[in-house]
């Protein structure tokens, strides 16, 4: 059921609880309210015939008296008197007359209340006239109660039919935005994030509007920035491609190519009885053979760092580390890895080693530093599941010339960072060095497959 029904149905049955309660309140009113009119009207006309009664001892034609007396009582609206003598008299109530008619017998017998009647007999002197007959007659009362309870149901009756149709307008035209937001929310779940939502609404309604299009704006922003995003992915992977099979061709094609001439010239010379000359050929394949070892383990070692799958990230980070130290003497390095960081992810600890290769190449091409710090430590959140963890990378070198211009390489961490949902600070001073900050998500998940980490990181 819509909401609109919903509204309609729950006051509907508000407006049937209030007729109910005004039903039963109305009958023990009214109920109480003809009885206690019945018993005044017979006591006051009691009261008018004894008196009359007493005043006929004197009277010199007590018949024509007990005529009037009876006459009297014609129009009174709830008693019906009659003179049971002779001759007989009697006066009858006005029949009154309502615009919604007759009360239905339902109603009478719900109000409840019978006719009293009562013999007062006439004498005069010895002689006996009668009996004055009074009854009361409850119709006109029950009427008037009849026309007031009808007045009141139709009141109420229409109050409520105005009450649905105003709900009905009212609440059509405050959904008919909602209708909008839906379909805008269809829009954008079907990935067409440049849809807003335009026109003034009530206060609420307008909070709403404007958090979608806000919501929609930053949906925007995020898509296009994931297909920068993708599109540098994929540049680097086709540039590491690239780079791998220029290396396989330049470096491991000649000596692969080497080696079996050298093998097939040892095969000749040993089939000729020459082995002394064929160890010289064997020297060259061994030769060979170790520097396509060094060539495939520094292709290796872009692939992934070194260390990192066999040792954990403490030791990549020191591979890393004894890199440059070996080509920079002169330079210190100050590495602080926390004991919590030695169960990280294999996305994490990629990218920890990735973000820390590539700060380390631009603080030895360009700070001119003398100390670089490297520190790695775990963040516990309040919430359990959602650790985080803290890179910084530090040197006392000469900072960035520029601030507001990122090379390819900051470019290119900055992106590894928001790939993984991290959050990438600098912090830089001519002349005092520079600091890099980046925090990572930390998951107590299990790790992706390796294929996702393929997909994801192609270098």
């Amino acid at each position: 059921m819509s909401l609109r029904f919903r509204l309609i149905a729950l006051v509907c049955g508000v407006l049937l609880i209030s007729l109910a309660l005004d039903g039963v309140i109305a009958y023990a009113n009214a109920s109480r309210s003809v009885r206690t009119e019945m018993r005044a009207a017979f006591l006051v006309g009691r009261q008018t015939v004894v008196s009359a009664i007493e005043r006929l001892q004197n009277a010199p034609d007590p018949l024509r008296d007990l005529a009037d007396l009876v006459a009297s009582f014609s129009g009174n609206r709830h008693l019906r008197v009659g003179h049971a003598g002779e001759p007989p008299a009697i006066a009858t109530p006005t029949v009154e007359k309502s615009k919604f008619g007759r009360p239905p017998e339902w109603f009478v017998r719900l109000i409840g209340v019978a006719p009293e009647t009562e013999q007062i007999p006439v004498a005069v002197g010895n002689r006996d006239y009668g009996a004055i007959v009074i009854e009361t007659d409850p119709n006109n009362e029950i009427l008037e109660v009849w026309r007031e309870f009808a007045e009141s149901v139709v009141m109420l009756s229409v109050f409520g039919a105005l009450t649905v149709l105003l709900i009905y307008l009212f609440i059509g035209r405050t959904l008919r935005p909602l209708n909008r937001l839906a379909g805008a929310l269809e829009e954008v779940g079907d990935g067409h994030y440049r849809v807003r939502i335009g026109g003034r609404l009530a206060p609420e309604l307008a909070r709403l509007r404007d958090s979608f299009n806000r919501m929609a704006a930053r949906l925007a922003e995020s898509a296009a920035e994931n297909r920068a995003l993708n599109e540098r992915l994929l540049t680097l992977q086709e540039e590491e491609r690239s780079a791998l099979a220029r290396d396989l061709h330049d470096e491991v094609g000649p000596y692969l190519f080497a080696i079996n001439v050298d093998a097939a010239t040892a095969s000749r010379l040993i089939d000729h009885g020459r082995a002394s000359d064929a160890s010289t050929h064997v020297q060259s394949i061994t030769d060979a053979v170790r520097h396509m070892q060094q060539q495939v383990r520094r292709m290796l070692g872009r692939l992934r760092p070194i260390g990192l799958a066999e040792f954990g990230l403490r030791e990549a980070i020191e591979n890393l580390v004894a890199f440059w130290r070996r080509r920079r003497p002169n330079m210190r390095f100050e590495v602080a890895i926390s004991a919590q960081c030695e169960d990280l992810s294999d996305i994490i600890s990629t990218a920890i080693c990735r973000i820390t290769q590539e700060a380390l190449s631009n603080v030895l091409r360009h700070a001119n530093a003398t100390l670089v710090t490297i520190a790695i430590e775990r963040m516990e959140a309040p919430e359990p599941g959602r650790d985080e963890i803290r890179l910084s990378i530090a040197d006392d070198g000469r900072g960035m010339g520029e601030p507001d211009r990122l090379g390819y390489g900051l470019v290119g961490i900055r992106e590894r960072v928001h790939a993984i949902g991290g959050r990438l600070s600098f912090c830089s001073e001519a002349g005092k060095g520079f600091a890099l900050v980046a925090v990572l998500p930390h998951s107590q998940q299990p790790p992706p497959p390796r294929e996702a980490l393929t997909e994801a990181y192609g270098s």
